[in-house]
Order: structure tokens, then C-alpha cells, then sequence
């Protein structure tokens, strides 16, 4: 298997977790992980909030060495909160610290964090710094093609964050004003490959091997990143491996093979945030599983029921009884 290299960190050339924020929580890491994600990204942590001891922030720092390679995202749009935060997560050994300058959620960019920093390309250079300086490990940045359509500014970015001192970049191929709608363009990532010397990670439209195989082709980036795409469906990650590492297509699972696995990722979730609590946030991911099975629309609606795990296993066979010929 090849392997990049992202200052002295090796992380395997298949598919690596996309940040998410409310979605990639360490029980929907660990599933990814264990279908063969080879780099995890947490969800995005306040810098500010760290610095002023919110224990949520905190919180959302907390990994399991299982999960190594993994980086911890940092967000914000003060350079010094930046740096602070940068040599506070230090406590957490965090084999990379990832930059969000690519978030397009209404509530950060009023801020002036995340991809609203494309429009600000003299303090997204002096955050960078800050972080690299403080960092107690490589340095990351994940931003977009640009604010929209009329100021797509990657490339530019790219080689200011590569000046900056930052060991690599991710790309995902939209504009802000897109959010997640549209097609990703993949020439982007192709440019900002060709720009600078650092590796490039590929963002957008990764769905399984033969898709993500198509954007290493075209793009030339040194690693994929997955994030809708893995919704419901940890096992993409196997299905990457697998198909660039001798060209099998993986069908997706049985209906009682995703049925386990979703068991699996709840009760992980449950684990980590208590019942009630875990149960609550394992609705989506619920429902993700759920999606494109018969009955699921119906199903679906009572995903906001679920309390309890008791309550999801007399979930489960409603759905084996709607779907028993599958």
C-alpha cells in the first residue's frame, strides 16, 4: 500500500474522512476507521472557545489512539486565538492540526471564519503562521474554490498557505455559495495540485473505489477525502481500498450487514455520550442508514421517536418485516 507523508506523519494513499461538523464525532470516526478510513479529521473546534475553557470545545478534542492518523480542526478568525489554540491542543497529541477555512455554514462565516476567510487572504495568512508557530505537529489547511463563481481564488490560496508554512492542503471543489449543491470541479483541485510543492488532499463527489480512483487520475491529488459520501455507509471506505488496490467493486451490503452495522455505530455513540443523549444525536445517522430501503420514508419519520436502544432494535425489525424478500 503507498503511503504520503505529511511531515514526519504517514498516512495510507486510499481515503481519508472528511471534517463534518456534527457528524464526525469520535463513535462516527471509529466506525469509518475500522472500515479502513486511512486519515480521520475531527469536527471543527472553536478556537476561542478553547481559550476561554468552554468545555463543549474541549470535549470535541478528545480522540482514541485507534484513530490514529488523526487531526484535530481548529476554527477562528483571530491569528492569536489561533496560535493559543493551536499550543493548547498540544495536551491532546494530535498527529496533524487542520485549519477550517472552507466551513460555508451561515453562522461561522458571519464570523469571519471559515471560507470567509477566502476573502480575507491577508489574515488567513497570519492564522497560518500563527498555527504553524505554535503547532506541535504539522500543519493543515482545508478551504474551498472560492467565496462563488465570480472570485474562485484557490490557486492563489494555496501558494500564500503554502508560504505560510503549512504542510498540506485540502481542497474540496466548491465555491461557498454552492454549500454541498452542484458538481464539485475537479479542475480545481488539479490546479491547486500544480500550484505548489505540498501534498494536496481531494475533496468532493467521492462516493466509492471508482469515483475516488477517477479523481486521483484527473487531479493528481496525493489523497481522497470522503464526507457525505461515507452518510450511512462507513463500509466506502472499504470499497476504496479495495478497488485501487486490485480494481474489485464491492456491492453494497445485505440488508443485515447494514442493519449490524448501524446497531454497532449507535450503540458506540451511546457509549461515548450516555443513552438518551447518544440516541438522540444516532437519529440522523439513522436515517442515513435507512435511505433507499422500502418503507424508509415511513421509517423515517420515526426516526424522532428514538429514545433508547430498545427503541431502535423494534426499529430494526420494522424494517426487516417491510424489506423481508430483500
Amino acid at each position: 500500500m503507498q503511503l504520503i507523508e505529511i511531515g514526519n506523519v504517514k498516512i495510507p494513499k486510499t481515503a481519508a474522512l472528511a471534517p463534518m461538523a456534527s457528524v464526525a464525532d469520535r463513535a462516527y470516526r471509529l466506525m469509518c476507521k475500522n472500515f479502513g478510513a486511512g486519515y480521520l479529521v475531527s469536527e471543527m473546534v472553536s478556537s476561542k472557545g478553547l481559550c476561554y475553557g468552554d468545555k463543549k470545545s474541549a470535549r470535541l478534542c478528545e480522540t482514541d489512539d485507534r484513530e490514529r492518523p488523526y487531526a484535530l480542526q481548529l476554527f477562528g478568525e483571530d491569528p492569536y486565538f489561533m496560535g493559543k489554540a493551536a499550543d493548547m491542543v498540544s495536551r491532546y497529541k494530535p498527529d496533524i492540526i487542520d485549519i477550517n477555512m472552507g466551513c460555508p455554514v451561515p453562522k461561522i462565516v458571519s464570523g469571519g471564519s471559515g471560507s470567509a476567510l477566502m476573502r480575507d487572504i491577508p489574515r488567513a495568512f497570519e492564522i497560518a503562521k500563527e498555527v504553524v508557530k505554535n503547532a506541535c505537529c504539522p500543519v493543515t489547511v482545508k478551504f474551498r474554490a472560492g467565496w462563488d463563481e465570480q472570485s474562485i481564488n484557490a490557486v492563489e490560496f494555496a501558494k500564500m498557505l503554502e508560504q505560510a508554512g503549512v504542510s498540506a492542503l485540502a481542497c474540496h471543489g466548491r465555491t461557498r455559495t454552492q454549500f454541498y449543491s452542484g458538481k464539485a470541479n475537479w479542475d480545481i483541485i488539479k490546479a491547486v495540485k500544480q500550484a505548489v510543492s505540498i501534498p494536496v488532499f481531494g475533496n468532493g463527489d467521492v462516493t466509492d473505489g471508482i469515483s475516488a480512483k477517477e479523481m486521483y487520475d484527473y487531479t493528481g491529488c496525493d489523497l481522497v477525502m470522503i464526507g457525505r459520501g461515507s452518510y450511512g455507509r462507513p463500509w466506502v471506505f472499504e470499497q476504496v481500498e479495495r478497488y485501487l488496490e486490485t480494481g474489485e467493486v464491492i456491492p453494497e451490503p445485505s440488508l443485515e450487514k447494514k442493519l449490524a452495522v448501524m446497531k454497532q455505530h449507535c450503540e458506540l455513540i451511546c457509549r461515548f455520550k450516555g443513552e438518551r443523549q447518544g440516541m438522540k444525536e444516532a437519529r440522523k445517522n439513522v436515517q442515513w442508514y435507512i435511505k433507499g430501503l422500502r418503507g424508509s420514508a415511513k421509517l423515517r419519520a420515526r426516526c424522532s421517536e428514538l429514545n433508547t436502544l430498545d427503541d431502535l432494535e423494534r426499529m430494526t425489525e420494522a424494517i426487516r418485516t417491510e424489506n423481508s424478500d430483500e
